[in-house]
């Protein structure tokens, strides 16, 4: 994927801020210790997509036979919202912020490139290609480097692979409804009906898990904080800003950008939490960021810079 279309600089600029708000779950969960991931998720993405749904509702009522005639391109969104957050927050309940956020995020370029190739015949340039690689291995090294949790003890290899493993399921879900979005609105349909309908419908879908499970947030006031800031900024207002974005660039592209979550999670883990990241977690982020400046640079900007070195 490339940013020299129209208003990708400014794409990417949305994805980002969207990506840092989503890098304060990991963390802010922890505020809930008695509450599980499932509430959590349920909580978050549920309550945010149904938020999603009725700020857009007029517009989503609007585009109804467009929505009716792409119903399936809908569903598959909205089922993947619905798996994303319950696989995504055990993955960080098992094995731990740091690592759960990595595997979940690092791995959905990959995920999105796949999808988009078999379904769109979307070729990937070498640019891309090169920056996604290196973000990737970027994000394999922060989660080899070590996985201890809040309490700074080492987390159980089980516990770790079942993590690992829920962290690949919600890449693949991430990447899934990313690209369904995005499908909607090249097929015509605005940025905020397009996500407004997948989440709104995802949203649903997980309301029963909520009913059952969400007792655990009325507990007491710091619980019921904990999930009214996770369905309002990052879900809420993260996936606004991540739905103009995404309607800039393309699925790819976006997950690769996000890929500045798990930096911000493992940031935040480190300094708040108490998790400990030896050297190794550190350069890998370092090489995320790195993937960041490659891709969101325009190319255009790139050859300047080039030119303007190369002069004597």
């Amino acid at each position: 994927m490339s940013t020299r279309e129209p208003g990708a600089g400014m794409g990417v600029g949305l994805v980002l801020a969207a990506s840092v708000l989503w890098g304060t779950t990991g963390t802010v969960a922890t505020f809930a210790p008695t509450v599980g991931p499932l509430a959590i998720g349920a909580a978050a993405m549920g309550v945010g997509g149904l938020l999603l749904g009725l700020s857009s509702a007029r517009l989503v009522v609007a585009s109804r036979r467009l929505l009716g005639a792409r119903k399936g391109t809908l569903f598959l969104g909205a089922a993947a919202v619905a798996i994303y957050p319950l696989a995504f927050y055990s993955s960080m309940y098992l094995a731990g912020v740091a690592v759960g956020t990595v595997v979940s995020i690092g791995s959905a370029p990959l995920a999105a490139a796949l999808i988009e190739r078999v379904f769109d015949g979307v070729r990937l340039t070498k640019r891309w290609m090169g920056g996604a690689g290196f973000g990737v291995a970027g994000a394999l090294v922060l989660c080899t480097a070590g996985s201890p949790s809040a309490a700074g003890e080492a987390v159980s290899n089980g516990r770790l692979l079942a993590g690992v493993g829920l962290g690949l399921v919600a890449g693949s879900t991430y990447a899934l409804y990313s690209w369904a979005a995005h499908r909607l609105m090249k097929d015509g349909i605005g940025s905020r009906a397009a996500m407004g309908a997948v989440f709104g419908a995802g949203g649903l879908l997980l309301l029963p898990v909520l009913l059952i499970t969400g007792a655990q947030l009325l507990e007491s006031v710091s619980t019921a904080a904990v999930g009214t800031y996770m369905a309002l900024v990052p879900m809420f207002v993260g996936y606004l800003l991540f739905g103009w974005g995404l309607a800039k660039i393309g699925a790819t592209m976006a997950t690769t950008v996000s890929l500045a979550e798990p930096v911000v999670a493992a940031i935040l883990a480190v300094v708040i939490v108490g998790e400990r990241l030896p050297v190794a977690g550190w350069a890998g982020m370092g090489m995320i960021l790195a993937c960041l400046l490659v891709l969101a640079i325009p190319e255009r900007r790139r050859r300047l810079v080039r030119e303007a070195l190369t002069v004597p």
